[in-house]
């Protein structure tokens, strides 16, 4: 399980943003978001936490590795 925090997520739309930059790297991944705690954990199926962090990055809001 990899996680991270993400403060700048904030709304419904957030969150399938996040899910779809997840899954475009990683389609298999399994994708569970905490709005209230703005917690991101991925079950990644081929991605590494690197690149999970860096699609979330370019979808625009900034994670922070914690962990899971």
């Amino acid at each position: 399980m990899i996680a991270f925090e993400v403060q700048d997520m904030t709304c419904g739309h957030c969150v399938r943003t996040i899910t779809q930059a997840v899954q475009a790297l990683d389609p298999k991944a399994q994708v569970q978001i905490d709005l209230a705690t703005h917690r991101v954990a991925i079950e990644a199926a081929q991605a590494d936490a690197a690149a999970l962090g860096d699609a979330i990055r370019e979808a625009g809001f900034t994670p922070v590795a914690v962990g899971a």
